[in-house]
């Protein structure tokens, strides 16, 4: 089983070998086999392994060769199989490789081709290592990993200037989150003397509430998972990232990478449950989150920015459920995300791709007669994201909504209104893209097209997923056995153990909580329709016409401008400085000052060389006379 476990991220990692290496001689028909070939071996190994997850109850630790032993500090390098890995290896490599195939025909006349597959396949890898990692270092190297790969793929088309700064931003605002992690790393090994998941836990169970150690090392874990999974204030980096193809905009912004931040607290879930601030900090830091972004994505107009948007909010629902011990709802609601999201992006980049690379939603609609497949999985997503039942989006988000009641009702109906402002954003845009009349140029109009079907076939995938993949989790409530919690329930049972349970919510209160949402978000669905499907316009007027908070809201809190003018102008203002200043003026001048000296006094010795026997002699005499001196003297 061991040689299986290590073939999961293996088979990647060889695809981007050959990808990487021959990229201009291996012909598109071969790298399209090979990218998504290598992640499909992947998830099917993962489903090995899912299948016989029983196997790894008594030794989930699996350990392969010694890699790091220097002093008291031992880190081996070993996989960690337990029921929260195996899910995320589902994850990954599934949604993973539905967007691989997706992405044949959507990246099918880009010169880049072949590149675009060895960087995807590198950041399946570096995922795979991320969530199979035993120990801390291992999951930080994926960590790391999965960033640089965004980096490659935010700026895959690096001849456009905006792009590559795009790029930069989210490599930048990552490693701020990562110093984070690392420092925590740095304390978690001053503390238990140990970066292993088995010892540190195991140690962590005698350690008493509010630790001011476990406390600063969760601080510092969580703001790493603020940086990768965009919270506030390291958020900022995830819309921008949308300058990638949208293939990675479903892949890294949406299934996987962004929702690493979500699996580490989740697998520190011991950590945290001892630091009652930290979780407290992190409810706050994800509520303000989900209801922010929310707000943000209500007044955007570019279809990717609106789903990214939206990824930053759900996001902070994860961060609330895990913040109140919804440890399972949080993965739950991770999970159907994925299915959810993914297939919004992919939705999302088949209207791009008939319009030519039209993002602006205002150039659109009435494409439902011209794309009837797109446009109903297109609805199937929207109808999960915003919570309609019996769409796993439902199941999903209800179950941390009904945690965060029973933990506080002002947290339950601050988290209902994000619900509602997400079914608003949602339907608007679905609206706006899909009915009223086309409102693009005529050529746009004249060149609408269906995806083909290696685009069409993973939507109908991904919609069927996101169908009916809350059935993995129907709570009790509706008659459910709950199969994800009791799955997950082995990783979670030590902090469940130690948890103050709140009082759980009455059958009845379970059915007015859920019906008091369910009737919010149709109505915000009915308002969405007649304001944008119905109306006499169905475009918000200009922004001169709008007033101030709607401009504000409209132009992103002016956030972006606010930390240009707080960080990147003082540090542009800085580096100039110390360019013109220190570095031309002061460094440059003693150094050309030096080799200036050196070339003057090169060519004033050289005259010393006449080439006459007579004048050589005389200077050896002088010379001896002076050494003869100076002997006479000292």
């Amino acid at each position: 089983m061991n040689a299986i476990l290590i073939l999961i991220p293996l088979f990647p990692l060889l695809g981007f070998l050959i990808l990487g290496l021959g990229f201009r001689a291996i012909p598109k028909k071969w790298a399209s086999v090979i990218g998504p070939g290598t992640v499909l071996l992947s998830f099917i190994l993962s489903l090995v392994v899912f299948f016989n997850f029983h196997d790894f109850a008594a030794s989930p630790t699996r350990f392969f060769f010694p890699w790091l032993h220097v002093g008291p500090l031992d880190i081996p390098f070993s996989f960690l199989i337990d029921p929260l890995s195996i899910l995320m290896l589902l994850i990954v490599t599934g949604v993973g490789f539905i967007i691989h195939v997706y992405s044949i025909g959507y990246m099918k006349d880009d010169p880049g081709f072949n590149r675009f597959f060895a960087y995807m396949n590198l950041f399946v890898f570096s995922m795979l290592l991320l969530v199979l990692g035993a120990n801390y270092p291992i999951m930080f190297i994926g960590w790391e990993g999965v960033g640089l790969c965004s980096y490659l793929l935010i700026g895959f088309w690096f001849r456009n200037h905006e792009y590559n700064n795009a790029a930069k931003k989210a490599f930048i605002m990552n490693r701020i989150g990562d110093l984070g992690f690392l420092l925590g790393m740095f304390l978690i090994f001053n503390i238990f003397n140990s970066l292993s998941f088995d010892h540190v836990f195991a140690q962590a169970k005698s350690i008493s509430f509010g630790n001011p150690s476990i406390v600063a090392i969760t601080l510092l874990l969580f703001v790493g998972a603020v940086g990768k999974s965009a919270q506030i204030p390291l958020y900022t980096w995830l819309p921008d990232a949308m300058a990638g193809p949208t293939p990675v905009s479903a892949l890294i912004h949406a299934a996987t990478m962004v929702t690493a931040g979500v699996y580490m607290v989740a697998r520190s879930n011991i950590l945290y449950v001892l630091s009652p601030a930290t979780m407290a900090i992190m409810g706050m830091t994800g509520l303000a989150t989900a209801l922010f972004a929310a707000s943000i994505a209500i007044f955007q107009n570019d279809i990717k920015k609106i789903l990214a948007y939206s990824t930053i909010s759900q996001l902070g629902y994860m961060f609330v459920g895990l913040s109140v011990g919804a440890f399972t709802g949080a993965m739950f609601h991770l999970t159907t995300h994925a299915f959810f999201k993914a297939l919004l992006f992919l939705c999302a980049g088949s209207v791009i791709h008939a319009l030519g690379g039209e993002q602006d939603i205002r150039s659109m609609g009435g494409l439902r007669k011209t794309m009837p497949k797109t446009f109903w999985t297109f609805l199937i997503a929207t109808l999960t994201i915003a919570g309609i039942p019996p769409l796993s989006g439902f199941f999903s988000k209800d179950e941390v909504l009904v945690k965060a009641f029973e933990f506080g009702h002002l947290l339950w109906l601050l988290l209902a209104i994000g619900t509602l402002m997400t079914a608003f954003y949602m339907f608007r845009m679905l609206y706006l893209v899909f009915f009223r009349d086309f409102r693009g140029s005529d050529e746009q109009k004249h060149h609408l097209h269906e995806a083909p079907s290696v685009m069409r076939i993973p939507l109908v995938i991904l919609a069927l997923l996101a169908a009916f993949g809350g059935l993995i989790n129907i709570p009790a409530l509706l008659g459910g056995n709950e199969g994800l919690s009791k799955f997950l329930a082995p990783v979670f049972a030590d902090s469940f153990s130690i948890m103050e349970h709140e009082t759980p919510v009455s059958n009845g209160t379970g059915w007015l909580l859920m019906s008091v949402t369910f009737v919010g978000v149709v109505a915000m669905a009915v308002w969405a329709y007649f304001r944008y499907a119905k109306g006499k316009h169905g475009l918000e007027p200009d922004d001169t016409s709008r007033s101030f908070p709607v401009r504000m809201v409209s132009n992103k809190y002016y956030i972006d401008e606010l930390y240009d003018y707080l960080f990147v102008k003082p540090v542009l203002r800085i580096s100039r400085f110390l360019h013109e200043i220190v570095e031309l003026r002061f460094i440059d001048r003693i150094v050309n000052g030096v080799g200036n000296l050196v070339v003057w006094t090169g060519s004033t010795v050289r005259f010393i060389q006449t080439g006459n026997v007579g004048f050589y002699m005389f200077i050896m005499i002088l010379g001896i006379i002076l050494i003869l001196f100076l002997n006479i003297l000292i």
